[in-house]
This record gives structure tokens, C-alpha cells and sequence, in this order.
């Protein structure tokens, strides 16, 4: 009994109302899935292959979509198309279409793509460069090194030893594309590659500049300063324009992105545009206020603690933050966590005097002793060995 056949449009996961541009962008995301050279020696992904080839055959075509859509699949029994795909010429300009982008992508390259001989710009360059938490909050000038490409002043960038000139590459004819035929499983597929022979550049150098040995760059170490902007973040970069790599066949240069690691701080954390910290307060003036001295990114600020603070308790310093990226006079705030300290080295004297403000303040000293007649309660069992020891 032959296997039924699935409904095309369920094959292709869309609904009955798809248009033609659905319909073949469905088909182009199975095949490229399922497709044999992406999947060796699998043959439930071949079968895949196959029924997604046999639902697109059909719906990519008026005539045959206005059939299927009327009788179903015995539009087709016995047309020896459909179940073997013998009266689908997937050698049309709509296969091969497909197959060339995918082909394009399964090989490295696109049927209309590959590199261009043109100006093309140079590569980005990244670096790095470490500042304190400090010069990440007000901005700093840096100097750094590193080792950039500059045109061969002996070639002029050409590569040739001077008194002569590159050639127009044999192979692709100075186009820096070459292109060829893929036998595949539809037929003949139509690529395009960069040359093998020129790499693109359309030009074949046979006596290479001695100076910079046919690369038409000589490497040199430059020190660059580099504005770090006031407000910026662990991890975001400076873009440096025309600092990169040379670009080719007269292109412009790449740019130099500079990424910023700022340092910890021991005091301060940040978060966006706010600082955080903790100050300890002592128990004096928790309890009846007073001044303390509070560190910021601008300096020692006086605050003035209110009588009976406890700890945890927060306070904002306003504007003692991190400026804004995008306006330096717009900063976030500092916000301050206040612990209050308790002593653990006391005095004879020190402690008198602390017990009698207990006495006054509620005798919580004595607060177990006023428990069944004076004399607190032991716990049983475990528990009560555990609280004598």
C-alpha cells in the first residue's frame, strides 16, 4: 500500500492564502535544512528534501496550484511528476534561482555575489585600554601603541617592484570573480567565486616590491591618543575613524575600536548612571545624630545624620553620580547606605555608663530575668545541653 502523501501546504508550513513570495521563501528555508550536501548519508533528511521539492514544484505554479487546489493529489496520480519529480524541470529559471543562493551559501559563495575588484574598505582594528573608575566617570586622554599597516612609499600600495606594474589576472580577466557549474541533484547550478589566482583583486603581481614584499603595506608601531568621553562604561568602545586597516583597490581605511575596561573600585559600585556605597556610622550618633564624612568621586562631603537612624537606612547625594554619554552636565546620583557600627572593645567605665542608659531606655539587659519570677526557662533535651555549653 503506497505511503499518502501530506498536504503541500502543510509540508511547507504555510497557510492556503500564501502568495508566491511565501511560498518559495518556505521552500528556500527547507531546502537549504534538508538538503543532501548539508546532511551526508541521511536519508530522513533526503526524504524531507524531496517532499519539500515536490510541494514547492506544485504550488510555484498557477496552472498546477489551481489544480491541487481543486483534486488534491490525484491531480497528479499517474503524471509520473509529482511522486518522482520526472515532469518537474528543476533546471528552470525559478530553480535555479533557489538553488543558486543556496548552493551559494552551502559553498562560501552566491550565484550573483563573490568579491568585488572594486574600492572596498579596510578592516576594523580593536584594542583595548584600562582606566580607573574615577577617569571612567570624568573622562581621560590616553596614549596608546600598536602596529598599523601604512602604503608601501617604494610600490605606492601597488605591490610591484617599482618599475613595473601588476598584471590583469589570466584566469578571471581582472574581474576577481570567476564562475562555475555544480552538478547537483537538480541539474547544472551556476556559481560565482573569488579568484583563486588573484583573490579578488583582478591583478597578478610577478616581480613582488622588495620593500614590502608584494603586500603594498609596510607595518609600522604608532602611538594614537584616544579621548575617553566622561560617563563611559566597562565593556563600550571609541570608534577612531580612518585608523583600521588600509582599504583595497583605493578604498577608504578602516576604523580603530578601542574598548574600555574600567577598574574596580574599593568603595564605589556602579550601575548606569548611579553610584552606590556603604558608610559606617557609629552608635552614638545613630542614636543621637550628628555629622559624618562621606567619600564621593568628587571629594569629601559633609552629611548631616539624623538622631535615632538605623542601619541600611539610605540616603541620595543628588548629582554625585556618573555624567550622561550624550550630555556631561547631566550626572546620576550617589546613594548611600548608612551601617551602623556596634563596639566590641568596651571599658570598664564605658560599660557602666551603658547599662545605665539601658536602664533608661528600656532595661532590655534585664528583659529575660523578668520571666517566671526572675529566673528564665532552659530548653529540654538537646537543645537544653547546647544552651549551657
Amino acid at each position: 500500500m503506497a505511503e499518502q502523501k501530506r498536504d503541500y501546504y502543510e509540508v511547507l508550513g504555510i497557510e492556503k492564502s500564501a502568495d508566491d513570495a511565501a511560498i518559495k521563501k518556505a521552500y528556500r528555508v527547507l531546502a537549504k535544512k534538508y538538503h543532501p550536501d548539508m546532511n551526508p548519508g541521511d536519508a530522513e533528511a533526503e526524504k524531507k528534501f524531496k517532499e519539500a521539492s515536490e510541494a514547492y514544484a506544485i504550488l510555484s505554479d498557477p496552472e498546477k496550484r489551481r489544480q491541487y487546489d481543486q483534486y488534491g493529489h490525484a491531480a497528479f496520480d499517474g503524471a509520473g511528476g509529482a511522486g518522482g519529480f520526472g515532469g518537474f524541470d528543476f533546471n528552470s529559471a525559478d530553480f535555479t534561482d533557489i538553488f543558486g543562493d543556496i548552493f551559494g551559501d552551502i559553498f562560501g559563495s552566491s550565484r550573483r555575489g563573490g568579491r568585488s575588484n572594486g574600492p572596498m574598505k579596510g578592516a576594523n582594528i580593536r584594542t583595548s585600554v584600562r582606566i580607573t573608575f574615577e577617569e571612567a566617570v570624568f573622562g581621560v586622554d590616553k596614549e596608546i601603541e600598536l602596529t598599523l599597516k601604512d602604503e608601501c612609499t617604494a610600490c605606492h600600495g601597488t605591490g610591484a617592484k617599482p618599475g613595473t606594474s601588476p598584471e590583469t589576472c589570466g584566469k578571471c580577466g581582472g574581474k576577481g570573480q570567476v564562475v562555475f557549474t555544480q552538478q547537483s541533484f537538480f541539474g547544472t547550478v551556476r556559481n560565482v567565486q573569488t579568484c583563486p589566482d588573484c583573490h579578488g583583486t583582478g591583478k597578478i603581481i610577478k616581480d613582488k616590491c622588495p620593500d614590502c614584499r608584494g603586500t603594498g603595506y609596510i607595518a609600522n608601531k604608532k602611538k594614537i591618543q584616544v579621548s575617553i568621553p566622561a560617563g563611559i562604561d566597562s565593556g563600550q568602545c571609541v570608534r577612531i575613524r580612518d585608523k583600521g586597516e588600509p582599504g583595497s583597490n583605493g578604498g577608504p581605511r578602516g576604523d580603530l575600536l578601542v574598548e574600555v575596561i574600567v577598574g574596580r573600585h574599593p568603595i564605589f559600585q556602579r550601575q548606569d548612571e548611579s553610584i552606590y556605597s556603604t558608610v559606617p556610622v557609629s552608635f552614638a550618633v545613630a542614636a543621637l545624630g550628628g555629622e559624618i564624612v562621606i567619600d564621593t568621586v568628587d571629594g569629601k562631603v559633609i552629611y548631616d545624620v539624623k538622631a535615632g537612624t538605623q542601619t541600611d537606612t539610605k540616603v541620595r547625594l543628588k548629582g554625585k553620580g556618573v555624567p550622561s554619554l550624550r550630555n556631561k552636565n547631566v550626572r546620576g546620583d550617589h546613594y548611600v547606605t548608612l551601617v551602623v557600627q556596634v563596639p566590641d572593645k568596651l571599658s570598664h567605665e564605658a560599660k557602666e555608663l551603658l547599662k545605665k542608659f539601658d536602664e533608661q531606655t528600656g532595661d532590655t539587659l534585664n528583659a529575660a530575668k523578668s520571666i517566671s519570677g526572675g529566673k528564665a526557662e532552659e530548653p529540654s533535651g538537646k537543645s537544653k545541653k547546647k544552651f549551657r555549653k
